[in-house]
């Protein structure tokens, strides 16, 4: 379970005074976060917390990287959490958990009062980390990876992004959601350096860029685009070698933008339940379409089921939903995991994403997946975001909405929907609005823009 700590224990052994973690409040060599790491794991066993715990942690992003050291250190797996949301989340967890959660309540300024012993050896189907989620209709899930699980995933991404040691990977997702954390674990794992933002802020990430030697960073859409509107058309710096972009649909507009510009762009598809990194195309410049995202990882088997959903098999595919229980498997059938997300596999083995089954819209008896709207109405000039929802409507079922940020002329947006779409995909009305309901991922909140709908008609 100590699955962190042991790749410390061997970047120490090879590199102990690299840089292992950097932030705004503090930078750690490879020695001191495994000193670090023993420290928290003592405060851990201190407080009660044995082997095989789950520990909930509600902190900023470098207190969150230090709390899954020091959990690993003590054969603990951590549920990192957002501190905005988890008072209100925590009751469903600590059900779902069957009352056994335990918080980690000590911050890491108050470890080194406290003597580190050995971190206990590994064993790949413990649990290492649960990642919250919520599922079709809000139904609340926690996603089970063991120490294995995420070995797996980080080999996989090894071979389709190499990091090594010297690198650094710019983080600046949360580091509660999959895709943040999954970045210590690359980092770690290679002796690489996690250049650790608490937040996304344009500026200060295409600062550190070009004064950090930064080889990898990973974004959604739209932190692309909002750094192609700080970089105002120059290019990255030469030391970035992958900017892996994933979370959400990446327009044609916006990949045709930055290839130009000269971003090494990486388009990719995970989710919490394969432990991030799923899918990655290292070639876009050579014919993209929109929702390609390249072959699944090395060990990784995919398919598409008779309702058109992704389903993925393989070591880095999570050991099940938590339970009660504990019991390995709730979530999967056969080893294999159902995804809820739409696409397609073609003659070469790679995989485009089609879209969200339970986003699908049906207007005029047709079924409209929101997702290919938005990226045809994207390519319109004057579009600088768009969303595409529906209202209730006796002749159509669901009525097309789209939600546009920008300055559009809106007889032009309704002439390219009749140019572009057919005719139950086109809009029925265009609203211009400040800005898109997204999360912490850069993901539209389809719940809100439902909502939102309501209001603007």
């Amino acid at each position: 379970m100590s699955l962190l700590a042991s790749w410390l224990v061997a970047a120490v052994r090879e590199r102990p005074d690299a840089c292992a973690l950097r932030a705004a409040t503090g930078e750690w060599r490879y020695r001191e976060l495994l000193t670090l790491a023993g420290q928290g794991a003592a405060c851990l066993r201190s407080s009660g917390i044995a082997a095989g715990a789950i520990v909930g942690c509600a902190a900023t992003a470098p207190d969150l990287a230090l709390a899954a050291v020091a959990c690993s250190a003590a054969g603990a797996a951590l549920l990192p959490l957002d501190p905005l949301t988890a008072p209100a989340a925590w009751p469903r967890l600590q059900k779902l958990a069957g009352g056994r959660l335990q918080r980690l309540r000590t911050p890491p300024g108050e470890w080194p009062r406290y003597r580190g012993l050995p971190a206990p050896a590994v064993d790949h189907d413990d649990l290492a980390l649960v990642i919250a989620s919520s599922g079709s209709e809000g139904e609340p899930k926690a996603v089970m990876l063991t120490a294995g699980n995420l070995a797996a995933a980080v080999a996989a991404s090894q071979q389709r992004l190499p990091l090594a040691a010297g690198d650094t990977w710019l983080g600046c997702l949360p580091l509660h959601h999959v895709g943040g954390m999954s970045l210590l674990c690359r980092c770690l794992q290679a002796g690489a350096t996690l250049l650790l933002h608490s937040g996304f802020a344009a500026p200060q990430v295409w600062r550190d860029l070009n004064e950090q030697a930064v080889s990898h960073i990973s974004l959604v859409p739209v932190m692309l685009a909002r750094l192609l509107d700080v970089a105002a058309g120059r290019p990255p710096p030469a030391s970035l070698r992958h900017a892996l972009i994933g979370g959400g649909p990446l327009s044609r507009p916006l990949c045709e933008q930055a290839l130009a510009a000269g971003w090494p762009i990486r388009p990719s598809w995970g989710l919490s339940e394969s432990a991030a990194q799923a899918a990655t195309l290292l070639d876009p410049e050579l014919g993209w379409q929109p929702g390609l995202v390249g072959e699944p990882l090395p060990g990784l088997a995919a398919r598409i089921a008779a309702d058109g959903r992704i389903c993925l098999r393989g070591a880095q595919v999570m050991a099940g939903y938590l339970n009660p229980e504990r019991r390995p498997g709730l979530g999967l059938v056969d080893g294999w995991l159902v995804t809820g997300d739409l696409g397609e596999i073609d003659a070469a083995g790679r995989l485009s994403i089609r879209g969200r089954a339970d986003d699908m819209l049906v207007s005029g008896g047709v079924n409209v997946h929101p997702a290919g709207v938005e990226d045809c109405l994207a390519a319109c000039p004057g579009v600088s975001d768009v969303a595409v929802t529906a209202t209730a409507d006796p002749e159509w079922g669901d009525s097309l909405l789209a939600l546009v940020v920008g300055q559009p002329d809106l007889q032009r947006l309704h002439e390219w929907s009749r140019q572009h779409l057919p005719p139950a995909s086109r809009p029925r009305r265009f609203r211009c609005v400040d800005r898109l309901p997204r999360n912490g991922m850069g993901k539209l909140e389809r719940a809100v823009l439902l909502r939102l709908a309501a209001e603007v008609v």
